[in-house]
């Protein structure tokens, strides 16, 4: 029996044959090692522990001793039959029953035999077992413990025919922690918990400044904040589902939490994805609907979610390292296949929108799209390099020190990296679409230009807001680029219906010009004169037009 830490492996076994590499190590001292010089006779039945030079054994966490059953060392030879009694049941396994083997294996040998020359008796270094054995873990590590029967022969006179043994036994592992989990999937307790109160502390920074803009709010700003609700509670189930693990065994309640998780983590993936197409569709800043295109988002969505189900069910439910390559890729490409959909018609939605807005010289809302833009290509620059990693890790899960190497860090690879990666992309979306002065500004409002050049005259006669006849003037002289009637903010323009409310209210008949700062009144197109001077937005005069 050994029990090492993976990293000490290379102290196990010493080489068989130098000349023959196919020939494996040999790991166990038998009268064959002792015969060949591996090992001396004082070690064995324990596993052979080859040390540098200049390295003791207490350096590293090998323990390795030979164990028996009973005080006598008697044992039951194997014929192949069932054992009608009147023996000792050492080599019995607890159903009281061996099994009955092939008959080419009733004739099996074994390079661990102990040979005439050294009886049982002679063992200096095995230990009977009597009670739990218990080890204690020097330093963190992936730990294991190996264990092999050795065949022994029922008398050294005989003719040398192997006997088959057999035990059965259990190893408990306890870790730092309390708990059931294995040590590869405890930091998610943290991690959730830790993401839990992050995405209630953007909530809470969202309402505030929801709250205090509450008049001027977007319907994209609704939806932000009850996607801010939904990934609290998707945090909030991830942490309990693991909490569970940790206290209870896997069973049908585990199940069931685990397919409500499951659900809210493609409800929020779906979700998003979704909004984020619509918007860098247009909807609600260039175009009123999406028509047809709002189907084809809903159908998409759907698909997504779906099999986003079924991947965050068969990541937890199947153990990669014995998973077939098949199995693996049905859980990853539908989901691929959907995700790539959607990141390249976002990406080709939001670069039509941000040439529109550049032919219209829309700057405030270009610049908010120019920014989006630029947050979702190094999101997909990031996705690209985690996938290139990923993807090399799950190609040696079949290497023995797969596991030994990614115990510790595999949370952070299948779960943890991508958390990590939407919350700093959903933090940076969400600063540029936040409640501020200008929402009232974004909906369906065009921005004024602030010279001759940048007018969208074209865009203007087609909304109604200007006659045909009036673009002369703009090349006049108040409108030449940098006139004293120019002013150099940012000037939205204002729909009729909102001054029609104004001019009833307060009883103020309509005019072409204002004072200083007042340079954002709307040309009625109706009227005899002020045309050129309420779009241009002078604020020192008026300039009429005779008909």
């Amino acid at each position: 029996m050994v029990i090492y830490e993976w990293s000490d492996i290379v102290y196990l076994g010493k080489v068989t044959s130098e000349s023959d590499d196919s020939l494996p190590k040999t790991y166990v001292c038998t009268s064959d090692a002792v015969n060949a010089g591996f090992c001396t006779s004082a070690t064995l039945g324990e596993f052979i522990v080859d040390l540098p030079t200049g390295v003791s054994q207490n350096e590293t966490t090998i323990w390795t001793s030979g164990i028996t059953f009973s005080g006598n060392g008697s044992f039951v030879p194997y014929t192949g039959e069932e054992d009608a009694g009147g023996g000792s049941d050492l080599w019995l396994p607890p159903d009281g029953e061996l099994p009955d083997l092939p008959e080419e294996d009733k004739n099996y040998s074994s390079p661990f035999l102990l040979r005439r020359g050294l009886p049982l008796a002679r063992r200096q270094s095995v230990i009977p077992y009597t009670a739990p054995i218990n080890y204690t873990i020097p330093r963190k590590g992936y730990y294991c413990v190996g264990t092999i029967p050795i065949t022994l022969l029922s008398n050294p006179l005989t003719p040398e025919t192997a006997d088959h043994a057999a035990f059965t036994g259990t190893v408990l592992f306890r870790n730092t922690f309390a708990g059931l989990l294995p040590a590869s999937e405890y930091p998610k307790i943290g991690f959730y918990l830790g993401m839990t109160w992050a995405y209630t502390l953007v909530g809470a920074v969202w309402a505030s400044m929801c709250y205090r803009h509450r008049q001027d709010l977007l319907p994209l700003q609704y939806y932000i904040a009850s996607l801010i609700g939904l990934l609290v509670i998707e945090m909030l189930a991830s942490w309990g589902y693991y909490r569970y693990l940790n206290a209870h065994p896997p069973g049908i309640t585990s199940t069931a939490f685990l397919i409500v998780v499951a659900i809210l983590d493609a409800g929020r993936n779906s979700l998003s994805f979704f909004l984020l197409l619509v918007v860098s569709l247009g909807l609600t800043v260039t175009k009123e609907s999406l028509g047809k295109l709002m189907t084809r988002c809903v159908i998409l969505s759907s698909l997504h979610f779906i099999f986003g189900v079924v991947y965050a069910v068969g990541t937890v439910e199947v153990t990669l390292e014995t998973a077939s390559i098949f199995l693996l890729l049905a859980f990853v490409i539908p989901l691929a296949f959907t995700l790539s959909i959607f990141l390249l018609w976002i990406m080709y939605a939001l670069n039509g929108t941000i040439q529109e807005l550049a032919a219209r010289k829309q700057r405030y809302k270009l610049s908010m799209f120019t920014r989006l833009y630029r947050i979702l290509l190094g999101a997909v620059v990031l996705m690209s390099i985690f996938f290139v990693v990923s993807s090399l890790s799950f190609s040696n899960r079949l290497a023995e020190d797969y596991a030994s190497n990614s115990w510790s860090t595999r949370w952070l690879l299948l779960d943890g990296w991508l958390a990590l990666l939407y919350l700093a992309v959903f933090c940076l979306i969400a600063f540029i679409w936040r409640p501020t002065d200008n929402n009232r500004y974004l909906a369906n409002v065009d921005e004024i230009a602030q010279d001759a050049d940048d007018y969208d005259l074209d865009a203007m006669e087609r909304a109604g807001h200007l006659k045909a006849d009036s673009t002369d003037n703009l090349n006049g002289e108040h409108g030449r680029p940098g006139s004293p009637g120019v002013g150099q903010d940012v000037v939205f323009e204002i729909g009729d219906e909102d001054d029609e409310e104004e001019r009833e209210r307060t009883g103020v008949p309509r005019t072409g010009g204002g004072g200083p700062g007042r340079g954002r009144t709307e040309v009625d197109e109706h009227a005899a004169g002020e045309e050129t001077e309420g779009l241009i937005g002078a604020g020192n005069g008026s300039s009429k037009r005779d008909d």
